[in-house]
């Protein structure tokens, strides 16, 4: 698609291959519309997915499907409690010349993909789960000294059980901040789960063929950032950000009695850009405060900290987020 091309011919023609990858997805998921939907955002914005639900519901072959069908180099960790940073970034082994001389080369690991599936993340130690946080954000790796650009587009997809915490190390803060979101797997309905049947029980197991590419990706990419954002809109969206922090100006009842911390400006960029995406899937040049509320939740859920009272009465997250959309008001009082 040409760049030059004008923004509506270039919306419909990103509408029309956005939706040609869902269907692709379609044929090997059963279901998880939300899911995937969310997955193909991050995507398209540049971001992190972190993905929890009980284990079988097929998070790890949503991944495996997501890679087929755009024909990126796949990579999956197994995240062990004895799992070491360089088993992840690599490292650098010593090399003998053909002259009989040594040398440092560097090995890569398997964090050198475009889409990396870190599969049961929170049962690694804290000192390996930092060894992502360079890639997430700055898409290199530093060994001995060195940077290593990784190749783009690079995105990292992590599993999490929220049911089995034995033997398990929550992600701290900062790691969580890098997730652009945080999507719950739920579990199948029952017309679901017959057609899963089907399909694993026979000799009838689909594929997904590749039909998009790096570059392609790159420049859906970039046209995502050109819709606008109406200052009003903008408004909202930082007032929404602020009353997640207790005792500020927008502070609500329930984030003043249930939160220890609120989120961070990523929160806030975290926003817009999935907006943006969804104004643009909605056939729109501008983002609206309904896009805003659309995100909200697998945007902050995962940047807010509750603390001893909430988790005492067994508050979730997504309860305090509703208040806070349902108090705070398109526009200011």
């Amino acid at each position: 698609m040409n760049s030059t091309a004008p923004m509506p011919e270039r919306a419909a023609k990103f509408r029309e291959r956005f939706r040609v990858l869902e269907d692709e997805i379609g044929k090997v998921i059963v279901g998880q519309a939300d899911v995937v939907r969310g997955v193909l955002t991050c995507l398209f914005v540049g971001g992190h997915v972190l993905l929890e639900g009980v284990p079988g519901l097929g998070k790890t072959l949503l991944v495996r499907t997501l890679a087929s069908a755009l024909g990126l180099h796949f990579s999956r960790i197994q995240f062990t409690p004895d799992l070491m940073p360089s088993d992840i970034v690599g490292t650098n082994i010593i090399n003998e010349t053909p002259d009989g001389k040594r040398q440092f080369q560097f090995q890569s690991g398997p964090l050198f993909a475009q889409i990396v599936l870190a599969d049961e993340i929170n049962r690694a130690t804290p000192k390996t789960q930092s060894a992502l946080l360079e890639a997430m954000q700055e898409h290199s790796v530093t060994v001995g000294g060195t940077v290593h650009k990784l190749e783009e587009p690079f995105l990292v997809l992590a599993t999490q059980n929220p049911i089995e915490q034995e033997g398990t190390y929550s992600l701290p803060e900062a790691q969580l901040d890098r997730f652009f979101f945080k999507l719950n797997v739920p579990f199948t309905t029952r017309e679901e789960l017959n057609v899963i049947l089907n399909r694993t029980t026979r000799n009838e197991w689909p594929t997904a063929e590749k039909v998009m590419e790096a570059d392609e990706i790159r420049q859906w990419q970039s046209l995502v950032r050109e819709i606008l954002v109406a200052a009003p809109v903008q408004d909202y969206a930082i007032r929404l950000i602020l009353a997640t922090h207790p005792n500020s100006e927008f502070a609500t009842a329930d984030t003043n009695r249930f939160l220890r911390a609120g989120s961070s400006p990523r929160g806030a960029q975290t926003l817009i850009l999935a907006s943006k995406l969804r104004a643009l899937l909605e056939g729109r040049f501008n983002v609206s405060f309904e896009d805003i509320r659309k995100v909200f939740f697998p945007a902050l859920r995962h940047r807010i900290l509750l603390n001893f009272e909430a988790q005492a009465e067994n508050i979730s997250p997504d309860a305090v987020l509703a208040a806070v959309v349902n108090d705070v008001k398109e526009k200011p009082e």
